[in-house]
């Protein structure tokens, strides 16, 4: 599943059709009329977390690449696209595995942008209010809420939480507020490093934690578990990353 910082990637790259007019539009699963798009022209681009929004004067396009969603930007695969979007330069964007959604609200009334990691509104103070007002809130389930650490995925959570030493099934309520602190400060340089290892091709080969099978400091195995509400995969030391209970 594509986590923020990719998201962010997608709209730098999309940029080259803001203020460009829609001559033919299609849904193959009929998720919004195509048809409104028709002779639209797109306005902006936002994102928040994982949504990747295409904002239209009157309504925004919601898209979230689900775990196995792509795109293609000038070109397309033999599949017929989930969303296809051609321009009056003949230029075409195309999503795939995607799930659609159109939004008639403004966007502020359903956004708290101050939860996206990566956003220059990042709110650290709203980030901990939050999480100790679920005081059975455990690590790995607090940097997987998209109303706490909105763009954080999988990959990013095992990195942070090894880099900060924290383990997965710590309680949040008993972890130090300096530790919880670090835990933000890490999960946000983190995600810039994944937003430009992504771009160079490069995020695997930094991976500390995340698929790994030893422990880089102390060269044990990690353990793999599935951890959480979520029940997504863990990679944790049991000897670096302290149990906070």
């Amino acid at each position: 599943m594509p986590e923020g910082p990719s998201i962010l990637i997608l709209k730098e790259k999309t940029q080259q059709f803001k203020g460009q007019k829609i001559t033919e539009a299609s849904c193959n699963n009929n998720a919004i009329d195509a048809d409104l798009l028709i002779g639209k022209t797109i306005i902006n681009f936002k994102s928040w977390g994982k949504h990747f929004l295409i904002c239209f004067p009157e309504f925004t396009v919601r898209i979230h690449m689900m775990m196995f969603g792509t795109y293609r930007i000038n070109e397309h695969t033999t599949k017929p696209p989930r969303l296809h979007l051609l321009f009056s330069n003949d230029t075409e964007l195309n999503f795939y595995a995607c799930q659609l959604q159109l939004i008639e609200q403004p966007l502020d009334e359903i956004y708290d942008w101050e939860a996206d990691i990566m956003s220059d509104v990042w709110n650290s103070k709203k980030a901990i209010k939050k999480m100790l007002d679920e005081p059975e809130l455990l690590a790995c389930d607090a940097l997987m809420d998209q109303q706490i650490f909105s763009g954080v995925g999988n990959i990013i959570k095992n990195e942070v939480l090894f880099r900060s030493r924290i383990h997965p099934l710590s309680l949040v309520s008993a972890i130090p507020n300096k530790k919880l602190k670090e835990m933000i400060d890490e999960a946000i340089k983190y995600s810039y490093e994944f937003f430009e290892q992504r771009k160079q091709g490069t995020l695997s080969k930094h991976w500390q934690a995340y698929h790994q099978k030893e422990c880089p400091r102390n060269h044990v195995p990690f353990i793999r578990k599935d951890t959480g509400r979520s029940h997504r995969t863990s990679f944790y030391c049991e000897k670096c990353q302290k149990m906070y209970k």
